[in-house]
């Protein structure tokens, strides 16, 4: 299956690292494309994962400061500041 968000404060390649890190944590991923242009996630999950994937992945995306546009966590002032450290994170472990 293949699911798209379309997602708040993506700035970076830091942010695109992190969200593709710890996505892809998830057992049932397989793939993670981020377009920063666009605010969008595209999730490619095995076939056979469970019925509640998709608000499982919304629901790690908006812990990680991404939630999707128009959600009700959409860019509160703690959505935002924790999406700022999850950049910073996706910044220095991209270096490592």
């Amino acid at each position: 299956m293949e699911y798209n968000f379309q997602v708040e404060n993506i700035r970076c390649g830091g942010c695109v690292n992190t969200i593709t890190t710890k996505l892809t944590e998830i057992s049932q991923v397989k793939e993670v494309h981020v377009n920063i242009d666009e605010r969008t996630v595209i999730i490619k999950t095995n076939p056979d994962s469970d019925s509640n994937i998709r608000q499982t992945l919304g629901r790690k995306l908006a812990k990680l400061g991404y939630p999707e546009i128009g959600s009700v966590d959409s860019n509160s002032l703690m959505t935002k500041a924790t999406s700022v450290v999850s950049c910073a994170i996706g910044k220095v472990s991209n270096k490592s």
